[in-house]
C-alpha cells in the first residue's frame, strides 16, 4: 500500500489547533478550516462532474461529510489531501447515481506491466505561458479536460491542476505509483492531440520558451 507523503509540522500546526478546538465544541471554527480549501475542492468536483451547480452540490456534501468524520482525521496525511478523497469520492457517487458518465475499467496489472507503447509527449512547460494567460486557451484546455473519460479527469486534476504528488495521488485512488504515471501520460497525451491543432497558432507567440507549474484552467 502507497504511505501517504510526510506532512510538514509547521503546516498543520494552525489546523491541529483548529481541529482541536471544533472537536471541544468550537463548531464555528470549521468554517475557519474549510476556507483555505474551498476553491481547490471546487475545481476537484467541478473536473469531475463539469456542472457548476452540480459541483457546489459535491463540495457542500463534501464539507458536511467532512465535518461529521473530522473526528476520523487521523494527521498522517495533508488535511487538504484528506478533503480532496472526500471530495473525489462524493463526485464519483454522483456520476454514478446519475448514470451521467460511462466509467472506464481499465487493466491495472496490464498497464503496471508495462503493456503500452508510450508516444512521444510534448513537455507541457514548452508551450508558452503568454498563451496559456489568454482567456480562450484556458477555455480550450477546461474543454479538453472535461471531455477526458473519468479515469483520466482525475489524474490530471490531482496532479496538474491541484499539483498533488504522484504518491499522494496514488493513495488518494487506491493505485500504485506506477499505475499513476501510466495514466498521466495516457491523460496528456489525449490532452495534447485535442489542443496541438490550437496551441501551434499560439506558439508563434514568443520565440522563447515558459515554463509554468500547472494547469491554469479555473
Amino acid at each position: 500500500m502507497t504511505r501517504p507523503a510526510p506532512v510538514d509540522p509547521r503546516e498543520t500546526v494552525s489546523e491541529q489547533a483548529l481541529i482541536a478546538s471544533i472537536l471541544a465544541g468550537q463548531r464555528d471554527n470549521f468554517h475557519l478550516l474549510i476556507r483555505p480549501y474551498e476553491q481547490q475542492l471546487y475545481r476537484t468536483a467541478f473536473a469531475l462532474v463539469k456542472n457548476e451547480a452540480e459541483a457546489e452540490d459535491v463540495v457542500q456534501d463534501a464539507v458536511l461529510k467532512a465535518y461529521r468524520k473530522l473526528a476520523s482525521f487521523r494527521g498522517d496525511a495533508k488535511f487538504s489531501t484528506w478533503l480532496i478523497a472526500i471530495t473525489l469520492n462524493e463526485a464519483r457517487g454522483r456520476l454514478r447515481k446519475e448514470s451521467r458518465a460511462t466509467i472506464d475499467s481499465l487493466d491495472a496489472q496490464r498497464e503496471e506491466n508495462g503493456d503500452y507503447t508510450p508516444a512521444a509527449l510534448t513537455d507541457w512547460r514548452e508551450i508558452p505561458l503568454a498563451a496559456l494567460e489568454r482567456q480562450e486557451i484556458r477555455t480550450l484546455i477546461q474543454q479538453a479536460v472535461a471531455e477526458l473519460p473519468e479515469t483520466y479527469r482525475e489524474i490530471i486534476t490531482l496532479r496538474d491542476v491541484e499539483e498533488l504528488s504522484v504518491s499522494e495521488t496514488a493513495a488518494l485512488l487506491g493505485i500504485s505509483v506506477a499505475l499513476v504515471k501510466v495514466r498521466l501520460h495516457r491523460a496528456r497525451m489525449m490532452l495534447q492531440r485535442m489542443l496541438v491543432p490550437h496551441l501551434k497558432l499560439v506558439n508563434k507567440i514568443s520565440p522563447k520558451r515558459r515554463g509554468f507549474g500547472r494547469l491554469s484552467w479555473l
